[in-house]
């Protein structure tokens, strides 16, 4: 299996749908590099993914 970059929005629709509203537009287009590709991505490391995407835009965003 070769690598493949998809859309962070990808990750949530596949694996936790019901979540998509609580994510900025920002943090859904964010590009994301599967080592596998998103066919035999599991739950597990999709969830790790979201987390680390999350942390990653917060760490970007400026305090007030």
């Amino acid at each position: 299996m070769e690598m493949e970059t998809v859309k962070l929005s990808q990750i949530v629709m596949k694996w936790f749908p019901e979540m998509i509203a609580f994510f900025r537009q920002k943090e859904l287009n964010s590009m994301i590099v599967l080592r596998d590709g998103l066919s035999i991505l599991e739950q597990e490391d999709a969830l790790e993914i979201i987390q680390f995407s999350i942390c990653e835009h917060q760490n970007q965003t400026p305090l007030h």
